[in-house]
């Protein structure tokens, strides 16, 4: 592969060696030609075209996932004269959850998360490794099919450039371009283009687990955009996913950002569904600094269930449920004011209104603040209201919540409570008191433990706990490939 202004780039073909088949290997060869923008975006339909075969997504991008995850870690701890130092960072957490069950059961799940992170220099650009899985172990009552449970999060190899603030991204990885919020197996590639154009693309295998309803086995799409970095961006963007050659999502978009002053923002989206032919959402929000310390916000959407819940992977949003009516719409009006002295006071009030074709209207409103005392005691509370045509929707709610740091330990503790105009299910009053208390053992090694007690509509005093142990880590290689120091 080569640089965006042509420099080469040597250690991307060794990854051929780790496919079988020779479309495999054509895929890797087309990606070792020059990536300048549009030739980038022509290589990528290419390769969309390939992948949308039955059953080869899959097995393909998986692969290549894995491929790029072992190469990346050789490549940034193998000794070459021509390579920098390297860095590897990361952090893990072990967590305990102790929690009863609706029916009783104890399962006390233990989750082990792990993040990685590391950096190398590589001709003009850098080479980037990014991996992040989780684990779960059930140590008390089995309430999933199995008592154990993993999951890769995202993994991949990533190639930036000295110039053109280009981009390449190879492996299990999210994107957010546009309308494209995916976490995908497969290749991305961003760069700037001439004109003040930046060309985004990607393609790949989406990534849902536990899935109800097909998700696809290939997606694809990108998205263009023209900018002033100091005054505006205006992007358009399009995403395709199929099944066996069936269309399962089709959807366009445009998304913007004005800055037309230091005092003013405008950010805002708008979705299509080619499909359904019809407007999946509309979300747009201003901001406006009146003062120093004077904040105005004012907020906007509309979504249309039937575009909007088209294609789904889980029953729970389904339109054929029962519970989602595909004729609803729903539309938001929102706003609020905030003063922010930042030595020690931030009030704010705020209002948001929701209008349902079907499910009637609903007002939501209230005001809350946040205090610095004497001994560095940070306080605040809310009070807010919810009035809206069904019982569930028509009530008070009210928080109050203090934290304190004592030299390494820091305590926190937090009070939600909900009063009903109408009781639910014989219940109405509804709370939650959270206690937290945290300790830093080290720069690297921090403790913490999170109790809480609440009710319900659905349950009757519970009581929960949570055991949390954090390590970070931080470690430099020399060109050698030796551990050069920890942090």
């Amino acid at each position: 592969m080569k640089s965006y202004d042509g420099t080469p780039v040597s250690g991307i073909g060794r990854l051929t060696k780790l496919f079988s088949g020779r479309k495999r290997v054509k895929i890797i060869s087309d990606l070792r030609t020059p990536i300048n923008g549009i030739s980038a975006l022509t290589k990528l339909k290419s390769i969309s075209n390939l992948l949308k075969k039955p059953g080869y997504a899959q097995s393909c991008v998986q692969r290549l996932t894995t491929g790029c995850l072992a190469t990346a870690c050789l490549l940034l701890v193998s000794a070459s004269p021509a390579v920098q130092a390297a860095t590897l960072s990361g952090d893990s957490q072990t967590i305990l959850r102790l929690k009863e069950t609706a029916d009783g059961k104890k399962p006390y799940p233990l989750y082990e998360y792990l993040n990685l992170s590391g950096e190398r220099m590589w001709g003009q650009g850098s080479l980037n490794l990014e991996a992040g899985g989780w684990g779960r172990l059930e140590l008390g009552d089995k309430i999933a099919d199995r008592r154990t449970d993993t999951a890769l999060q995202h993994g991949y190899l990533g190639y930036r450039g000295g110039k053109g603030n280009l981009f390449f991204q190879a492996g299990r990885q999210f994107i957010a371009e546009g309308v494209a919020t995916e976490r995908l197996d497969g290749l991305y590639v961003r760069s700037d283009l001439e004109s003040a154009l930046t060309a985004a693309a990607f393609v790949g295998a989406p990534v849902a687990r536990e899935t109800d309803f097909e998700g696809g086995d290939t997606i694809y799409g990108g998205r263009v955009a023209h900018s002033r970095p100091r005054y505006y961006t205006i992007g358009v963007s399009a995403l395709r996913t199929g099944q066996d050659n069936n269309r399962i999502r089709e959807e366009e978009g445009i998304d913007l950002w004005f800055h037309p002053s230091e005092k003013l923002d405008v950010v805002g989206r708008s979705s299509y569904n080619s499909i359904t032919s019809g407007w999946m959402e509309h979300a747009y929000s201003l901001k406006y600094a009146f003062l120093d310390t004077l904040l105005i916000n004012a907020s906007f959407s509309g979504i249309n269930y039937r575009d909007y819940f088209h294609q789904v992977t889980t029953k729970v949003f389904s339109l054929t449920n029962g519970v989602l009516d595909p004729q609803e719409k729903v539309t938001s009006l929102g706003g609020s004011v905030s003063y922010m002295n930042l030595d020690d006071v931030n009030i704010s009030a705020d209002f948001k209104t929701y209008s349902y074709d079907i499910a009637g209207s609903a007002n939501y409103y209230g005001a809350k603040a946040a205090f610095t005392l004497p001994f560095s005691i940070l306080t605040g509370f809310s009070v807010h209201r919810m009035d809206g045509e069904s019982s569930r929707l028509r009530f008070n709610e009210y928080r109050i919540f203090a934290s304190k740091k004592l030299g390494k330990a820091d305590l926190t503790v937090d009070f939600f409570d909900v009063r009903y105009d109408e009781p639910i299910n014989d219940v109405s009053n509804t709370y939650s008191l959270a206690a937290a208390v945290g300790y830093e053992i080290s720069s690297q090694l921090r403790v913490a433990a999170d109790v809480d007690y609440g009710k319900s509509v659905d349950l009757d005093r519970q009581v929960s706990a949570l055991l949390r142990l954090t390590y970070y880590f931080d470690k430099e290689f020399s060109r050698e490939g030796r551990s050069k120091s920890e942090k």
